[in-house]
């Protein structure tokens, strides 16, 4: 089965989240920030993480480095969840190693699709 970790401090958010990659037949292990992001990364193997970008202790700015940075998480699917629309946000977000970036709210098929695909790209 595919493991999905949601790293977002807001927990409506994780759950909505959850639920919808739960729907899509994905197992989800969730994370408060980037810190806790990173041991979930070293307890379970995960296929693809969605992050958001403002979180404490550690950003998904931050956590994005730290795993473009790590050999066993360089190449990684990372999805960004943002509220923030700024387009200069989205492309420090693609700088710091996403790929692909969402704007809240997001669709979710189009969450799922991409998802999917990116899955499918780094296993295949």
């Amino acid at each position: 089965m595919t493991t999905i970790l949601v790293v977002d401090d807001h927990s409506p958010n994780q759950r909505l989240l959850s639920f919808i990659l739960e729907q899509s037949a994905f197992s989800v292990v969730t994370a408060l920030n980037g810190l806790q992001a990173l041991e979930r990364l070293e307890e379970t193997h995960v296929d693809l993480v969605v992050t958001d970008l403002s979180m404490p202790k550690m950003d998904g700015l931050t956590l994005m480095c730290h795993m473009r940075a790590d050999d066993r998480y360089k190449a990684l699917p990372i999805i960004v969840l943002t509220a923030s629309a700024a387009e200069r946000d989205h492309v420090r977000a693609s700088q710091s190693g996403a790929n692909a970036c969402f704007t809240k709210p997001f669709d979710s098929q189009e969450l799922v699709n991409m998802v999917n695909n990116l899955v499918v790209q780094h296993v295949g």
